[in-house]
């Protein structure tokens, strides 16, 4: 999996400790309403094009950057899904890196560009329902960015905020 220079810095001087990252996913469906999805290499699960958004770039950039970069195909995010949290979005890594995702997820239109994995981060490339999605061995950020998208609803996804001042932390 492609590291960004700025995350190679912080991880020669933290070594696999926990980072906190913010991250651009988007969701790109063919004329028959399905999603794509790509089959990730390290550890064979089916995930949306997306990843970390590097220092200074704005998150719809990172958005169409990582799906060009993953997927082969030129996109221009059109709407937010929703802001993404919580365990699902802890990642352990083979390799033994740890890191946590704040996710922005966004729905996007396919501009051009030629359906192919490019950066070797994905074996295969497919477009699936919600009932195939349901099926598949997803990663558990995706399968929950998946069932908001595919619920369509009419403002942006975020979770209830649970907090209060006198809960224990």
């Amino acid at each position: 999996m492609p590291m960004s220079t700025y995350l190679r810095e912080i991880r020669s001087r933290i070594g696999h400790d926990l980072v906190v990252l913010t991250a651009a996913a988007i969701v790109v469906f063919d004329g028959q309403r399905r999603i794509l999805l790509g089959k990730d290499v390290e550890q064979g699960f089916w995930s949306l094009p997306g990843g970390a958004i590097d220092p200074l770039e704005q998150p719809a950039d990172a958005a169409a950057r990582e799906c060009f970069e993953e997927t082969g195909l030129i996109v221009r995010p059109r709407r937010i899904i929703g802001v993404f949290g919580g365990p699902e979005f802890l990642i352990r890594y083979p390799h033994g890196d740890i890191s946590y995702y704040t996710t922005i997820a966004f729905s996007g239109e396919i501009e051009g560009g030629s359906l192919r994995p490019r950066d070797g981060e994905m074996s295969e490339l497919g477009y699936f329902n919600a009932p195939a999605c349901e099926s598949l061995t997803m990663s558990p950020s995706s399968r929950i960015i998946a069932r908001q998208t595919f619920a369509a609803l009419d403002s942006p996804y975020f979770e209830e905020a649970r907090w209060r001042p006198d809960s224990p932390s």
